[in-house]
């Protein structure tokens, strides 16, 4: 992660730039004869281009500027990429700061030997920017500097197809309370193929995920139109979350801009973990690790086993009408069931919940005898329910069935490990900064 403490976060966007309008501010000499000295410097040119990615090479025909009177420019064709600044006339610029309309740096790279200046990512369309350059110049009697300023504008993104956001959980319910298991999901309105990773790379960058307190996170990819983003110890609790698009103006491809997408904002509760043992037939649930009850449960019976791994809460229903069909059962066969189900907790899509089962009491704390559920108590299902919330973390160890999947049957994200995870990013493996907000491949606002 860059080490600059320049805002970027809603950044990785690439678009045409306009119109420059140029305004220069010398700065203040108190000596007589300034008017003389000021025109024995001569003007101070620079040329304005675009990379053709970032990081890559800056293209021409660049368009040179002259900075000692007011001048404008605009450069041809849709910008692909970071913004360039050269000066070409002798000197070094010593600083270069350029902020949007809302005072927020841009981050940059100033060249070696000072005469250049690259931003780090392409600039947004429809936008208004101004660079402050001090520019230093040997004279005789000295070293003379110049604050130089630029205003620059960014055309409106062409007319065309918009990619925008559409952010789980619950799409832009304000202040609701999630487990702190909870992944932040993204659902892009048009696929965007791992064939096209530096269109991936701009959209990744433009996700920002904030969380007070700070925790360190990164999305992962889980197909060419779905995203996930997840900590990497599960959220603090108490957390709150801000999810936000900066796609907004942005070329991602040829045929493909931005547009504007809904935010999100939510909140976690307590840390809530129900662990169930297999081998021991028994659930222990805790709450920020205190031990709050030990349950006796039953699970999957062979043929039936109970998933092992990490899930989590996707929902709760009260009552639920559960059939042997809705898992490939046959009616007609032993094994086929039909049964209102009272206190279920979901925790996969293709129907496996936490639930009461009255009809297992004696094989519970005993004996695995469902069709993949965990059974439980009427009394314990009830205040289970009543325990936990969506986001919550259910786990299950020492038992005999297949792993969870990390995705397409509910959240199972926490079953890949950290580095593994990272892989599915777009922006590679990149070291955290100490004290860093959000991902660590890309700093917050």
């Amino acid at each position: 992660m860059p080490s600059r403490r320049y805002v970027q976060g809603w950044g990785a966007l690439s678009l045409a730039v306009g119109a420059v309008l140029v305004t220069t501010a010398a700065a203040q000499d108190p000596a007589p004869g300034r008017a003389a000295v000021a025109a024995a410097r001569g003007p101070a040119l620079l040329t304005v281009g675009t990379c053709s990615v970032t990081g890559g090479l800056c293209r021409v025909p660049r368009t040179t500027v002259t900075l000692d009177a007011p001048a404008s420019v605009e450069l041809p064709g849709v910008a692909t990429g970071p913004v360039d600044l050269a000066l070409r006339t002798p000197g070094r610029l010593t600083d270069v700061t350029v902020t949007d309309r809302r005072g927020r740096r841009i981050a940059g790279r100033a060249g070696g030997d000072g005469t250049r200046w690259t931003s780090e990512v392409p600039l947004p369309a429809g936008g208004a920017y101004t660079a402050r350059l001090v520019l230093e110049e040997d004279r005789p009697g000295g070293v003379r500097r110049r604050i130089l300023r630029l205003a620059v504008r960014t055309a409106k993104a062409p007319v065309g197809e918009r990619l925008t956001v559409a952010f789980g959980p619950g799409e832009g319910a304000p202040g609701r309370t999630y487990g702190v298991g909870q992944p932040v999901t993204a659902q892009l309105s048009h696929p965007v193929p791992a064939a096209e990773p530096g269109a991936r790379r701009i959209v990744e960058r433009a996700l920002e995920v904030r969380s007070e307190p700070r925790a360190e996170g990164a999305w992962h990819w889980v197909d060419a139109d779905t995203l996930h983003y997840r900590p990497r110890v599960y959220w603090p609790s108490g957390a709150t979350v801000r999810v936000r698009s900066g796609l907004d103006g942005a070329r991602v491809t040829d045929r493909l801009h931005g547009g504007r997408s809904r935010p999100l904002t939510f909140t976690t509760g307590s840390r809530v973990e129900a662990v169930t043992d297999v081998a021991a037939h028994e659930m222990r649930v805790y709450r920020d690790g205190r031990l709050l009850r030990v349950i006796p449960v039953t699970t999957g019976k062979p043929g039936f086993r109970t998933r092992v791994g990490t899930k989590v809460v996707l929902g709760k229903e009260s009552m639920v009408r559960m059939r042997g069909d809705s898992i490939g059962i046959a009616r007609g066969s032993r094994e086929f069931y039909d049964l209102k189900v009272r206190w279920a907790t979901r925790v996969t899509w293709s129907g496996e919940y936490l639930h009461a089962a009255p009809w297992s009491l004696d094989a519970q704390g005993s004996e695995d005898v469902s069709h993949g559920c965990t059974g439980m108590s009427t009394e314990a299902a009830r205040w289970l329910f009543r325990t936990v919330r969506e986001g919550d973390l259910v786990r299950v160890v020492h038992g005999y069935g297949e792993p969870m999947t990390p995705f397409g049957n509910g959240y199972g994200d926490w079953n890949l490990g950290w580095p593994e995870w990272l892989r599915g990013s777009a922006l590679g493996v990149r070291p955290a900064r100490p004290g860093s907000a959000g991902s660590p491949l890309r700093p917050a606002l």
